[in-house]
């Protein structure tokens, strides 16, 4: 490829925006995709030969497990979300519109259920499992916190696997096998992976673990012990709070003004956080519950849900916390004004004397105690886990890791097969319900933690079998016999070879060739015609040797040979 016939050929020289990720700013720096609006991105061409060879790596290993590549539509009816109740727990993520003839529709942010629908028009009986498919799709998700480029972008493409099964145990012998498909992946993709037990968060299901890499601006914390081994997301990791035990007090109301948060009130009574309890009213699919939490925790919705057996939609509004007549910040952990379930943490109940509100703006209450002052019968652990807490199986301190999520895995049982109605007939005549499970990639979040872990401070450093083009080729001088032998070199050479023909200074093109980040440089100049040679750079350890010009052909056949 000539790079003056590249659409978009254009490197930047500075960062673009203000995003903390490396690989983020390097991709739009080196031409490989460019913002079209915020968490909106194109893919530019040199992107999409990055794309193709990612595609095929995870391709070979999902089909060696059997897998069947499908194409659903990114649009899909409402009413298959109605049927798993997953329209109103996503609803701010979910874009949905009516057609012409008034039905209803959405942009798929997950194609499970239309996966499951899917599947309906080809699994009828026992005879036809396990089923296992796969496809590389659009999804859209109106995402809160869209500055985090391709790891957050609103429309994203994703390779979702599917798999079916006439028994929960065979999903369970499958399930590791896909596991340790996509620890290949990403073996080959060169990308340094964690694996750790995860929330099921919105897809529900028994089991999930996401596939992270540890990157400093990354917003996955990983909880993990050292000593032996236990890794999890902060979203359900378990430990051993510390306790802050002490005789009872008599409660005191005490003026706080302009305390309505945490931080605010420990500033002001200058108090530690675990001295707080905080009161705050969720939205859950089934009503409003109350919950409590010491201040220097934070309520994590997967334990919560899981606690109170209802998926918990999010944190209350302003407005709907005054419409229940409950003042913001300053609520008392109680429900005898709301009728509302209290949940509470365990935290709450072995810290005593804690500082909760008062039910009135501007006022908070002193020595309040779980049992004496409050109480309720829905406790347990709902807090998101932190490094100053102890390892539950070991007693080891625990470390904390910040990372970006790849990948998941989810074990979602028979859930959508009901919901859905996907059934099929038994041996004997009975009607069953497919387990199944469901996993995922996305595609631009694999691409910038390939790019995260292969980067130095002058560009990309791609792996040879991912890389646009494998060779930068370029002439150095003005005369015609430096520019026909670069010619020449340029149609021996073929399809993976990068000719920089731009009326370009050298140490402009030197630069690109550093951002761009192919792995080799091929340079022509007047001193090598001299010695009939070329000269060969690898961008990776910076080793550079002369290769006569008969040879060229051959060494770039032999480098690539050696990266097989």
């Amino acid at each position: 490829m000539r790079y003056t016939n590249i659409f978009g050929n254009n490197t930047l020289r500075h960062n673009p925006g203000s995003s903390k990720s490396i690989s983020f700013f390097l991709l739009q720096r080196g031409g490989y995709l460019r913002s079209l609006g915020s968490g909106l991105f194109a893919m530019m061409p040199m992107g999409n030969r990055v794309i193709d060879k990612i595609k095929n790596i995870i391709k070979d290993e999902l089909e060696n497990l059997g897998g069947q590549e499908v194409d659903l539509p990114i649009v899909v009816p409402l009413n298959l979300w109605k049927k798993t109740g997953r329209d109103k727990i996503i609803a701010d993520e979910m874009i949905s519109f009516s057609d012409r003839q008034g039905h209803e529709y959405v942009l798929s942010p997950s194609h499970i259920e239309s996966m499951t629908q899917l599947a309906r028009t080809s699994i009828n009986s026992y005879r036809d499992f396990p089923r296992f498919v796969y496809q590389f799709k659009e999804k859209f998700r109106d995402e809160e916190k869209d500055k985090g480029g391709l790891y957050r972008a609103k429309e994203f493409t994703m390779n979702d696997a599917y798999s079916f099964h006439r028994s929960y145990s065979d999903l369970n012998n499958f399930f590791p096998k896909v596991f340790q498909a996509y620890l290949n992946i990403f073996e080959k993709c060169g990308v340094d992976i964690i694996s750790a037990q995860s929330a099921v968060g919105t897809v529900s299901g028994d089991r999930a673990y996401e596939f992270l890499k540890e990157c400093s601006w990354g917003d996955n914390i990983v909880i993990s012990c050292p000593e032996c081994g236990y890794k999890a997301s902060a979203d359900i990791a378990v430990g051993v709070k510390k306790q802050y035990t002490e005789n009872p007090r008599l409660p005191k109301e005490v003026a706080t003004p302009d305390c309505g948060t945490r931080d605010k009130l420990s500033k002001f009574l200058n108090i530690p956080l675990e001295k707080i309890g905080v009161t705050e009213l969720y939205k859950t699919v089934d009503g409003f519950i109350l919950v409590v939490c010491r201040g220097d925790y934070d309520v994590s919705i997967e334990k919560l849900s899981r606690l109170i057996g209802s998926a918990v939609i999010g944190l209350a509004t302003k407005d709907e916390v005054e419409a229940n007549d409950l003042a913001p910040g300053y609520i008392f952990p109680s429900n005898e004004k709301t009728g509302f379930p209290l949940v509470v943490d365990d935290s709450i109940s072995g810290s005593d004397n804690l500082v909760v509100g008062s039910d009135r703006l501007g006022y908070h209450i002193k020595n309040v105690n779980f049992g004496i002052d409050f109480e309720s019968k829905i406790v347990g652990d709902i807090v998101r886990i932190h490094s100053d807490d102890k390892c539950i199986y070991c007693r080891s301190s625990l470390e904390e890791k910040n990372t970006i999520e790849i990948g998941n895995i989810f074990k979602i049982g028979d859930f959508y097969s009901k919901a859905i109605g996907l059934s099929f007939t038994e041996e004997n005549g009975e009607i069953s319900y497919p387990y199944m499970g469901t996993y995922g990639i996305g595609l631009g979040r694999l691409l910038m933690g390939i790019v995260e872990a292969n980067h130095d401070d002058k560009g990309i450093i791609w792996p040879k079998h991912l890389a646009p083009y494998n060779f930068f080729l370029m002439g150095i001088g003005k005369s015609f016999r430096v520019k026909n032998v670069v010619e020449e070199l340029f149609e021996q050479l073929g399809s993976d070879v990068l000719f920089d023909d731009r009326h370009e200074s050298i140490g402009v093109k030197f630069k690109d060739f550093e951002l761009l980040g192919l792995p080799y440089r091929i340079v022509v100049s007047a001193k090598s015609l001299q010695e009939g040679k070329a000269e060969f750079y690898e961008r990776k350890t910076g080793k550079t040797w002369d290769v006569p010009l008969e040879l060229v052909n051959k060494t770039c056949t032999s480098l690539l040979e050696d990266s097989e």
